[in-house]
């Protein structure tokens, strides 16, 4: 069967985006993980499942003058790039591409999905996020212990107090809480706990996982795409994943995702061929073993778009 029958809903052209981001966070090597993704060759693992793919090169910003010493991650550096990847994004979108966002820290998203909210509202569209995650990301300048904006990127996405300045200038769409379903979480802090469900985000953390099933959570998601005729836009940290198999992330959760698990949602997302655009983020290669996050993380892009052992019927 090929990709397009496989997907019958996704563009034929894909579009890499480099976002060599880590201003989000203290730890330095996040910046590599565009070229690792692209050393363990996911543009050709896509040509190779019958796509056309465009390498747009990374996104650039210019220097802002801040310093690694700034508090809450060098804000204004941080709202350079939030307006460069939600332009780039959103040119790729306007093309007629599906853009696989190539990070790069977790506040990457809060470019990415801007512009595909943005995307969406100017279709006539809703949009529902898939956060894949070992933490909700839902804390605020005041909240956050650490105040790294790799932990806030939903809370702004939000509308939340205190990081409306990250999109001055830009077309921003506030999204609601309820749009985004994470599955996964297994560290929250206690005001980031309140505020997840105080805002209505669907948070499915490792227990929930553990009581009913991974298929399960992804059907019921897939399932409100499917009624509301939304995009879907898969946002994928590599701390999701167990350490174990995926080791080049700075802020590793013991008892994440198995590999089995983490191939069945990309298999059953694509199924459904409702990804409409993809985040691939927190990826450190000066973390990892011999490549073997990065080569993961391709080998599920393959089970997203369309590789698959053998044909046949599968439950629902």
């Amino acid at each position: 069967m090929s990709a397009t029958n496989r997907m019958p809903n996704i563009q034929k052209e894909i579009a890499l985006i480099g976002v060599p981001l880590q201003t989000g966070t203290h730890m330095r090597g996040c910046a590599m993980g565009p070229a690792a993704l692209r050393c363990a060759d996911l543009a050709e693992t896509l040509s190779g499942l019958g796509f056309t793919v465009r390498d747009t090169g990374d996104v650039e910003v210019g220097n802002s003058g801040a310093t690694p010493s700034e508090e809450v991650s060098r804000p204004v550096e941080m709202a350079a790039w939030t307006r460069a990847i939600d332009a780039r994004g959103f040119e790729v979108l306007s093309s007629g591409a599906l853009p696989i966002f190539m990070g790069g820290d977790h506040s990457m998203s809060m470019g990415s999905i801007n512009a595909v909210a943005r995307y969406a509202r100017d279709q006539g569209r809703d949009l529902v996020v898939l956060w894949l995650d070992a933490h909700a990301d839902f804390n605020t300048p005041e909240s956050s212990p650490s105040g790294n904006m790799h932990g806030m990127p939903v809370a702004a996405l939000c509308g939340e107090s205190g990081l409306d300045f990250l999109f001055d200038g830009m077309d921003r769409v506030v999204m609601d809480g309820r749009d985004f379903n994470q599955i996964g979480i297994r560290s929250i802090d206690l005001t980031e706990r309140e505020l997840v469900r105080d805002r209505g985000v669907n948070v499915m953390d490792m227990r929930t996982v553990d009581e009913h099933g991974m298929s399960r959570l992804i059907a019921r998601v897939l399932e409100e795409v499917e009624a509301r005729d939304a995009m879907l836009h898969l946002s994928l940290d590599v701390d999701f994943l167990d350490p174990s198999i995926a080791p080049a992330v700075g802020t590793t959760v013991p008892g994440g995702a198995t590999y089995r698990e983490s191939h069945l949602i990309m298999e059953m997302l694509c199924d459904s061929g409702r990804v409409t655009s993809v985040d691939l983020a927190e990826l450190n290669p000066f973390l990892d073993e011999r490549g073997r996050s990065a080569l993961l993380l391709v080998d599920l892009i393959g089970s997203l778009f369309g590789r698959k052992i053998i044909d046949q019927p599968h439950a629902t």
